[in-house]
């Protein structure tokens, strides 16, 4: 049964302005256009209210007086995610938690760095690399807020070596539904105590409670890195070498596959080339450590292994020049995409590593099967893989026609070769009925309750993740 919440009005204008200030608070009228869309724009829906808090107590208050009147909220940070998780698509109101962007401590004895959660993802290694750590998640998107990665726990391209956001969250601070606030973890690095209600959170999409405070785990600063960029004949040799890579006795930091056209992409969009553009596919590896002689060996290892499996040579990053090139196209992929046509989406689905290779081939042949262009690029040492749909000069019907058709047949052969919907971009408000379709009755019985437990009202970004009666 989809919730109804009370309507919006001037009253409730006027008693969060009390609670923020007017200059904070801004009506529906004065909103600007970005906050009614993501970061690929296919949902779009404007809040009643945006109120731009700057501490947890101001958090807490606005959602005790949303729960007091039952109006939906919908928190957002930098509104980079791509699957509608920070549109406010009940309408209410929008809590903006990108001025909460404050270090608080870094604990070098402990290894923690505490911040409030709209710190960007780029400013945390500025921040605690003078001081020799490293926060090792590295998702493509550097202008996303840490709130947003915690919500979504996001990977990026280390986490085949490093894991994912939850792997570093040792502490929140989360204000819940009814606006009370929680200390959840904490800078202990074991912790057995009952349900992990931490680990809950984060994943959760802001659907269980709004994090206003993070405490995160650190490590020691790899001191030497070095990048190999590999091309092969063609994806299938490529993809085949990666688990005897990961395999092997030093694990890469990073195992990234990427194809011809998508290279070709970056290059026109950065209008800068890449070091090599001739072959079908690549693999781009990455090595860390505390030695040299550590790297060296490693890299050493893969390159050999590469050539005996077929690779047509070894590129090494080794200067500052390389470096830069390979990094800036493989940085911008997204964006290049983006670029080259009228509208896209994205099919961000996780399958075992063996199974990449099967899943990208599969999707060259929809796009003869459906007359629409793809591309696509991921993560190979951990199967996340993004694949891109592209609108091109479809109108409005054949577009949204089209991807559900390709989406369909995109999610049943992920789950067909045992893999998830998403690999780290969340669920959101677009891929919904695609979680719900891959889930058992039991799986979304048991989702349900956690939201019912943590949210009965259902008002704290209602209508994401989870099928909910709309």
């Amino acid at each position: 049964m989809k919730t109804l919440y009370n309507t919006f009005g001037d009253d409730d204008l006027r008693a969060l302005q009390a609670i923020c200030g007017k200059e904070r608070v801004i009506p529906r009228d004065e909103i600007g256009e970005d906050y009614s869309h993501d970061e690929l724009s296919g949902i779009r829906k404007f809040p009643d209210v945006l109120v731009r808090a700057t501490s947890a107590q101001e958090v807490a208050q606005v959602m005790k007086y949303a729960s007091s009147r039952k109006l939906p909220v919908t928190p957002r940070g930098a509104g980079t995610g791509l699957v509608g998780g920070s549109v406010a698509i009940r309408g209410g109101i929008m809590i903006d938690l990108s001025r909460m962007n404050r270090f608080l401590e870094l604990d070098e004895e402990n290894m923690t760095l505490t911040l409030e959660p709209g710190v960007l993802l780029m400013e945390i290694a500025k921040f605690v690399e003078p001081a020799g750590f490293f926060y090792p998640p590295d998702p493509g998107e550097k202008t996303a807020t840490i709130g947003g990665n915690i919500s979504t726990n996001a990977g990026g391209m280390r986490a085949v070596k490093y894991g994912v956001t939850r792997d570093y969250v040792r502490g929140l601070e989360v204000v819940l539904p009814d606006g009370e606030i929680v200390e959840l973890g904490g800078k202990v690095v074991k912790n057995s105590s009952g349900y992990s209600l931490k680990d809950l959170m984060v994943g959760s999409e802001g659907t269980l409670g709004i994090v206003t405070r993070a405490t995160l785990r650190l490590l020691p600063l790899p001191k030497h890195k070095i990048s190999l960029l590999v091309p092969f004949p063609d994806l299938p040799s490529a993809i085949r070498t990666v688990p005897e890579i990961i395999r092997a006795s030093s694990t890469p930091t990073a195992v990234e596959f990427m194809e011809r056209e998508v290279i070709l992409a970056a290059e026109e969009f950065l209008a800068r080339k890449f070091p090599d553009n001739s072959a079908d596919a690549y693999l781009l590896l990455t090595y860390d450590g505390a030695s040299k002689e550590e790297v060296d060996l490693a890299w050493h290892a893969a390159a050999e292994l590469c050539l005996s499996a077929g690779a047509l040579d070894v590129f090494i990053s080794n200067t500052l020049e390389r470096n830069e090139s390979i990094w800036a196209a493989r940085g911008a992929f997204l964006e290049a995409i983006k670029s080259s046509t009228t509208e896209m989406d994205e099919c961000d689905v996780v399958v075992p590593r063996k199974m990449v290779a099967d899943f990208v081939l599969f999707s060259h042949a929809l796009q003869k099967k459906h007359g629409i262009r793809l591309r696509s690029f991921g993560h190979a040492g951990d199967g996340n893989l993004h694949i891109y749909i592209l609108r091109d000069d479809l109108d409005e019907a054949a577009w949204k026609k089209k991807l559900g058709e390709v989406f369909d047949d995109l999610y049943a052969k992920a789950a067909e070769l045992g893999g998830k919907v998403s690999g780290e971009h969340g669920i959101g408000y677009a891929k919904k009925p695609y979680l719900a379709n891959s889930s058992s009755e039991s799986e979304k019985r048991l989702m349900a309750g956690i939201k019912a437990a943590f949210d009965p009202q259902n008002i704290l970004n209602p209508g994401k993740l989870i099928l909910d009666g709309e």
